[in-house]
Formats: structure tokens, sequence, C-alpha cells
């Protein structure tokens, strides 16, 4: 008979702790990007992008550590066509983890040209086409990632993940914050909350913040009467 072992208590503590590192990192990947951010396309009305310069920027700034991988590259009618995979490092538990996404440029033809008159090529139109279709296979692919990198960023319905915020948060952190946020309540009010404060410091240096103390605490500052605005 196998014999199944039971988590350490510790176990259970940290995998909350990491579900809500988790979490946090979600709602931050699915912040909207900050408007001077987003570019209007020179050519196609109403279509918003972000740069490739800002997209490597965000992915060094939250990942640090990524690499991209060319799959492919392939000529469809007239376009370079580039098939990527983005390899970027958790920074929660340091896995490596990756997405995929392709990207397509046409071939600039002389002027007058027909669009697939491969005799009219410029000279330069592959130098030009392949970097530009391995930018837009990026962007393709790290769109997935959420909405911080471009996801409905033309999109009319878009979904909101604000509500994701302090989901897996323990009771204890959200006694914290009901009494962190009360403490601010108070001396917004006039109150002098400064020993409040060093009592709460106190008991997390002696390891005394228990469940039952924070309880206590939060029913003592919900005693205590704010003054009115006319006073």
């Amino acid at each position: 008979m196998t014999q199944s072992n039971l988590p350490q208590i510790q176990e259970l503590y940290d995998d909350v702790k990491l579900r809500e590192k988790e979490n946090d990192l979600n709602v931050l990947l699915n912040q909207p990007p900050k408007k001077e951010w987003i570019k209007q396309h020179p050519v196609q009305k109403n279509v918003q992008y972000l740069s490739i310069g800002r997209v490597e920027y965000l992915l060094t700034r939250i990942f640090q550590k990524w690499y991209v991988e060319v799959r492919e590259t392939q000529l469809l009618g007239n376009s370079i066509v580039v098939t990527v995979r983005i390899w970027y490092k958790d920074p929660l538990n340091g896995e490596w983890l990756c997405t995929d996404g392709v990207g397509a440029q046409p071939l600039q033809t002389a002027k007058g040209a027909g669009a697939i008159d491969f005799n009219n090529l410029n000279s330069n139109a592959v130098q030009l086409a392949a970097p530009a279709a391995k930018s837009y296979a990026i962007k393709d692919a790290v769109e997935h990632l959420g909405k911080l990198f471009g996801r409905d960023i033309n999109r009319k319905d878009q979904v909101g993940y604000d509500n994701l915020a302090g989901r897996f948060r323990s009771h204890k952190d959200q006694l914290r914050q009901q009494i962190t946020d009360k403490l601010d309540k108070l001396e917004q009010a006039g109150y002098k909350v400064s020993s409040y404060r060093d009592e709460l410091q106190q008991a997390q240096a002696d390891g005394k913040l228990t469940e039952d103390y924070l309880n206590e605490l939060l029913v003592r500052l919900n005693d205590v009467e704010p003054k009115s605005q006319e006073s």
C-alpha cells in the first residue's frame, strides 16, 4: 500500500504566497499600456500599436532574462514571413516559459511595378522586410502575455483584470490591510495614530502578529470615533 506524504504547513503557506504573487503578476501584465506609449499606424486608419523598442523595454523590465528564437523564415506571396518563439524567465520561480508569434512584411518593388514583380524588387527589399517581419512576429508573440504588451489595444470590448487583485491574499494579510486603511482614515481625521503603528511594528518584531491579535486591534480601532468635519 502506497503511503502518501502530507504537506508541511510551511508548504501550504508558501503555496498561498506564490499564488498571490502569480495573481499580482497577471494583474500587472493586464494593465493598459501608458497612453504615451501608444502610436497611431501611419497608413492604417484607427489602428494603434506599441513600438518594438517599447515592447523590448517591457520584456527586460518585467522578466529581465529573455531571448528570441527565430523558428522559420519563408517567402509567401510577395512577403517575408517570420515565425518566432519568445523565451522569458518567470520572475517568480525562475522557470523558462515561451510564447510564439508570426509576422509578415511585403517586399518593396520599384514604383509602378506589380506587387509580385520580383524582377523589379528594390535593392534593399529583403534587408528591410526581414527585420520588420521579425519585429511584427515578436510583438505578435508577446501580446499573448497581456494587455500591457498591446493585447486588446484595438478591440472595442475589453476585459478588466483589476478584480483579480488580492484574490489569493490570506485572511491575515486582509486584516493587516484593513488596519492600515483604518489608521490612515483616523490620521486624516486628526487623530494621532503613531502609538498604534508602533504597537503593530513591535508585534511584528516579537512574532506576535497573529490573526487573533489583528482582530483585537481592529476592534479597538473601530471603537475610535472619527472627528466630525465641523469640529
